[in-house]
């Protein structure tokens, strides 16, 4: 009866609190449109002999900073620092100690394989030269034509184009390694590696292009993602979705207890996450200047506000809270803040955190429902996450925190929202859809799951003969 009670107390609080933030949006508004940028004025020049007007100057080469430079190289180790150790021991946490290793196994093996897809075809499929603004051309196959002393001022002009090569790379890295969490415990390491490089190749190095690489449909339609709410967070979330469809629930799912063998270490992957996100949101202004340092600040704002929402949900939902629950939130709260992290400030990036830390939490409370095994809710976190985040970018994103980009619904510019929506459409369709499809070839011909032998015995064993843990 207590349970019930508080369920329904959960359920109350959670619609006035929702129309409680619709009330203050308003507000936040105002409060972000104050949080305008001193900018110098423009410069000017005498007059020509002659009162003609003066001749302009012609625009400098690109240079490239050391400053801007060292900030991108570090903000790409910090990315790579959030598949492994950060992804690999969030995950490795949260599965059985029989699955420990080949869950850690998959997100390590995800940074070598696809690491090396990048610089042979990847880098150039996303953000090579257009072709009908679906994907990028084969000119930059092997990084041919990729300077290691030179910018490519399309996409950064002052750090050289290698740099941003290796700092997108470890995007397509992280991107591949969340979908994961749906599977785990139960696919084939031969069908998992297979999977990998063909939805890197056919999903995600497409949709890089069609959002960030010069001439894509959706950058050219006005889509704002600074840092991959859509391109990383959509794709692998909404991936995992079908993922779970597909392969099917695990074996003794709904009977057997399948609690997190080592919440420690869920914890401290999660920690890292938090650390290495900060690359990842702050890295993507691919400059050391007010943009980096504005996304440092809404990231860290948003997480830990939707660390303490989802904390406040479980608490009144379960009646205790869990320390999964708040390290669960706030990967939600970067999940979210991720696409308007370049875009908003402060004020809104505590609504975009608290949205998430609820929104989340309730779709994890009704997978169940629906009758699949989104194994470590790899879905409810980026999918859902993501999809608010992209759609919470098309509300609160103002110019004067970004004069590069638009301002949304709440600055005068509701088409933006709009935009914002189709960019999440076409995400989900293209994720999902075709990872239905791959996954499906792959069953086809080489088979997606271990056997229920296997699958008993743990991955660990039936997969690499190797135990995570000696018994002595």
């Amino acid at each position: 009866m207590k349970t019930i009670l508080r369920q329904r107390v959960f359920v109350s609080l959670l619609m006035v609190s929702g129309i409680v933030a619709w009330m203050i949006l308003g507000v936040v508004a105002n409060g972000v449109m104050a949080q305008t940028t001193t900018e110098a004025p423009p410069a000017t020049s005498a007059p020509a002999p002659g009162g003609a007007p003066p001749a302009a100057a012609p625009a400098p080469p690109p240079k490239i900073d050391s400053g801007d430079t060292a900030w991108v190289l570090t903000s790409s180790a910090l990315v790579l620092a959030m598949t492994a150790p950060g992804l690999a021991l969030f995950y490795g946490g949260m599965v059985r100690e029989k699955n420990t290793l080949g869950t850690i196994m998959q997100s390590f093996i995800i940074l070598c394989l696809i690491s090396v897809q990048w610089v042979l075809w990847g880098y150039s499929l996303a953000f090579g030269p257009d072709k009908s603004h679906i994907i990028g051309g084969l000119e930059w196959v092997g990084l041919a034509g990729v300077a290691m002393d030179q910018p490519n001022a399309d996409y950064a002009a002052t750090i050289p184009h290698q740099a941003y090569m290796i700092f997108q790379a470890m995007f397509a890295v992280i991107t591949v390694a969340l979908i994961t969490g749906a599977f785990a415990e139960r696919m084939k390491f031969s069908s998992f590696l297979v999977f990998s490089l063909l939805w890197a190749t056919f999903i995600y190095d497409p949709l890089a292009h069609w959002v960030w690489g010069v001439g894509g449909w959706l950058r050219n339609l006005g889509a704002l993602d600074f840092a991959g709410g859509t391109v990383v967070h959509i794709s692998s979330g909404v991936s995992a979705l079908a993922c779970a469809f597909v392969i099917g629930k695990r074996r003794g799912y709904g009977k057997e207890h399948m609690a997190p063998h080592n919440l420690p270490m869920t914890v401290l992957g999660a920690s890292m996450l938090w650390f290495g996100w900060f690359g990842f949101n702050a890295g993507s202004a691919v400059a050391a200047g007010a943009l980096a340092t504005s996304a440092f600040v809404v990231t860290n704002t948003a997480t830990a506000t939707a660390a303490l929402a989802w904390m406040v949900g479980e608490w009144l939902y379960r009646g205790k809270p869990t320390v999964l629950g708040a390290a669960s939130g706030a990967v939600a709260g970067l999940v979210a803040i991720t696409p308007a992290s370049g875009f908003v400030g402060p004020l809104s990036s505590i609504i975009i955190g608290a949205g998430a830390g609820f929104f989340c939490y309730g779709a994890v409370l009704v997978k169940s429902r629906f009758g699949y095994d989104d194994s470590l809710d790899a879905f409810g976190v980026h999918g859902i996450g993501g999809t608010w985040g992209a759609l919470a970018t098309g509300l609160f994103a103002s110019k004067a925190i970004n004069s590069a980009g638009a301002d949304g619904f709440f600055f005068g510019n509701p088409g933006q929202l709009w935009i914002q929506f189709v960019a999440v459409l076409a995400a989900w369709v293209l994720a999902f859809v075709g990872t239905f499809i791959i996954l499906k070839v792959i069953d086809w011909t080489m088979g997606l799951r271990v056997t229920d032998e296997d699958e008993q015995l743990g991955l660990d064993l039936s997969q690499h003969e190797e135990r995570a843990y000696s018994k002595g």
